[in-house]
């Protein structure tokens, strides 16, 4: 039987494991850490995928990585989902930019206005977006936080972000409907 994680009992059960496990892995419990690490995986898969698409998987690895390195760092275990949250944005923003920058769009891979593939697919239309757009796209609508909360995620004024989201939610609006 699955959890069902739409109940807030579960939810809380879920969350209060979490920290529970932080607590312990911060002091000195690897088998803490290794099942700390182990129940973060979905959730940082989840924020990462939509940020960083086919690299999701590279970064959600990163994140793990900068969890297990700087858990000592965090110092209020309470504050564990907010922190990791802030991982996984950053370093899926960070492996989004790399790919870009490692393989630019060509004007031939773009399909044209009209063309039936263009909407098929919400990766298609997301990976359209920059990282930056991604980013707020899923803080907001995903992950369901404020535009003060993503902006302070995302190291940006509130208004950058909220001008971000707008043009994100326009061009993927744009690409749903073509």
């Amino acid at each position: 039987m699955t959890a069902d994680l739409t109940d807030p009992n579960t939810q809380r059960d879920t969350w209060d494991r979490g920290v529970a496990l932080a607590r312990a892995a911060r002091a000195g419990d690897t088998l803490a850490l290794h099942q700390l690490l182990d129940h973060l995986a979905p959730y940082i898969a989840r924020i990462c995928a939509p940020i960083a698409l086919a690299d999701g998987p590279d970064a959600a690895q990163e994140t793990l990585l900068a969890v297990f390195r700087s858990l000592r760092s965090l110092k209020d275990p309470q504050a564990l989902y907010g922190w990791v949250r802030a991982i996984a944005v950053r370093e899926a923003v960070r492996i989004a930019r790399r790919a870009a920058r490692a393989h630019p769009a060509e004007l031939a891979d773009v399909p044209e206005r009209g063309d039936p593939q263009l909407a098929a697919d919400i990766d298609d239309v997301l990976a359209r977006l920059s990282p930056e757009h991604r980013a707020v796209l899923v803080m907001r609508d995903v992950e369901g936080l404020d535009e003060e909360a993503a902006a302070a995620l995302l190291g940006v004024p509130a208004g950058t972000a909220k001008s971000r989201l707008h043009r994100a939610r326009m061009s993927f609006r744009k690409a749903w409907s073509s």
